[in-house]
């Protein structure tokens, strides 16, 4: 089909049902707003996001529309906009009408007339909100994440964490001494031995608790072992079934206590790391790290004590 150019684009552009048409069947919401601020143009985006009907904006300012202290945000940034003409890219804040604050990007840019000068604004809104919660939920689990190890590596009792494929997650100093002199330089080389091989570091005993542990989805095996004249009791913990799993190991070689202050040091030592992981709760709140997780189960396999 052949077009004549010129009356083509002169219908195109004299129809504004059809350019309304084409900016409604856009995803992003979109604007136009004159010299005074004042609506001219928008689509049905722009209309979910605000939670107002057309006729509800156009013809209203962002005063109108937004709170004072947002609507005065969007305002001085038009006026840099028409400062100094261009495109203008920013992250802002969106209220809709019924109350909700949505994190925002926008992407503005001058709208000039036949003679070339600024008639107004045009825009398009990207509402990052999700993405912005995301990040901010990430950025609280890596803190947990740090602050939950910091605390794990002042218990003095031996706590390792591994993987799937039997490597090393997280440890503390505690187990390392466990294992003798090599474990303990391997330690110092590598901080929380992380991603060591568990096979190379404990005995083949251990590592079948942590293997049948990985296998079953049990949650909790313990043993007391005779390891290297020391007698250990050995707590291995399900933190994520199949996943990921942990381990508590404890000296229990204390032949110049008597069995009475073992009970008494251990209720004190219970309940110091009673209070140890409800101050990192507290601190985590809803992002539990997986040490977190592992921490509580060694309240769990504390609890024994206690009944004593």
């Amino acid at each position: 089909m052949i077009y004549e150019e010129k009356s083509f684009n002169q219908g195109f552009i004299d129809d504004p049902e059809l350019h309304q048409k084409i900016i409604d069947a856009l995803p992003i919401p979109i604007f136009y707003r004159d010299l005074s601020g004042i609506y001219k143009a928008c689509n049905l985006a722009q209309e979910k996001l605000l939670g107002l009907p057309k006729s509800q904006i156009i013809g209203k300012t962002v005063f109108d529309i937004q709170p004072f202290e947002i609507a005065e945000i969007y305002s001085k940034r038009d006026q840099e906009l028409f400062d100094s003409p261009g495109d203008q890219n920013y992250e802002a804040k969106f209220r809709d009408v019924s109350g909700v604050v949505h994190d925002v990007v926008f992407n503005k840019a001058v709208i000039r007339n036949n003679q070339g000068e600024i008639a107004g604004i045009v825009g398009s809104i990207f509402d990052i909100t999700e993405r912005k919660k995301a990040e901010r939920k990430l950025e609280k689990a890596r803190e947990a994440t740090v602050i939950a190890s910091a605390m794990m590596h002042k218990i003095r009792a031996g706590i390792i964490i591994i993987d799937s494929e039997f490597k090393v997650i997280d440890s503390n100093e505690g187990f390392a001494k466990l294992f003798g002199p090599e474990i303990e330089e391997l330690y110092e080389t590598i901080p929380g031995l992380h991603g060591a091989d568990l096979k190379e570091l404990v005995p083949d005993v251990i590592f079948k608790m942590f293997s049948s542990a990985m296998i079953s989805g049990e949650n909790m095996i313990e043993r007391d072992l005779k390891i290297q004249n020391k007698l250990l009791h050995v707590s291995v913990i399900t933190i994520y079934k199949h996943r990921v799993v942990g381990a508590l190991l404890r000296d229990m070689s204390a032949p110049s206590l008597v069995r009475e202050e073992i009970i008494s040091r251990a209720q004190r030592v219970n309940r110091q790391n009673l209070e140890t992981v409800q101050k990192i709760a507290f601190l985590l709140g809803d992002n539990a790290s997986l040490t977190e997780e592992l921490l509580n189960s060694i309240i769990e396999s504390y609890k024994y004590g206690e009944d004593e």
